[in-house]
């Protein structure tokens, strides 16, 4: 009988868009990374307008350590973990993996607990409260769990694939959103 193939625990090196050296980033995937408005929207823009969302899982679930330590969570507290994939007809361009604690989901906040297909970012952009506490980015490989997670449902593995996290406060409440940018993004945006 074999044994199920362990996904890996470990995690990157998050930095701050200011700390990456120039050439690091795959020209492909930097205007990505660099965007400051809704990726959703850009994704809608770019994709002419044949764009989806495919909610691969919601529940309730503890963060990765990093995830923990940016939203300022203890260990033992749960946060509504949200993955979906930005789609472009039927080919997934971005894996998303949104934490919301359970602290968070008050008030206004709570219909983020029901968005199902909807696109998160639509909700987040159309709050002009809403503001952007921290941007990090990445590159993932195969010993990264988050890897592991957005590239699960591709035919073919990357090498590498780059993504960013942005730290929201929304509602005067903090959510955490990781946008993996995977193989089949196009390079530029018109």
């Amino acid at each position: 009988m074999s044994r199920p193939v362990p996904i890996p625990t470990a995690e990157p090196r998050w930095l701050g868009l200011d700390q990456l050296r120039s050439g690091l980033v795959p020209v492909e995937v930097s205007a990505w990374l660099n965007d400051r408005g809704s990726l959703t929207r850009a994704v809608v823009t770019a994709c002419d307008g044949a764009f989806g969302v495919r909610l691969l899982s919601q529940g309730w679930g503890r963060g990765l350590p990093s995830e923990r330590a940016l939203l300022d969570q203890s260990p033992g507290r749960l946060s509504l973990v949200r993955e979906v994939e930005l789609l472009c007809g039927t080919e997934p361009w971005v894996f998303a993996r949104t934490l919301i604690p359970a602290t968070s989901l008050r008030g206004a906040a709570r219909r983020l607990a029901r968005l199902h297909n909807r696109p998160l970012g639509a909700v987040l952009f159309a709050d002009p409260a809403t503001r952007r506490l921290k941007v990090q980015v990445t590159r993932l490989t195969a010993q990264h769990a988050l890897y592991h997670a957005a590239c699960s449902h591709l035919d073919a593995l990357p090498e590498a694939i780059w993504g960013r996290r942005t730290l929201f406060s929304y509602a005067e409440k903090p959510l955490l959103v990781n946008e993996i940018f995977l193989p089949a993004i196009p390079a530029s945006r018109s």
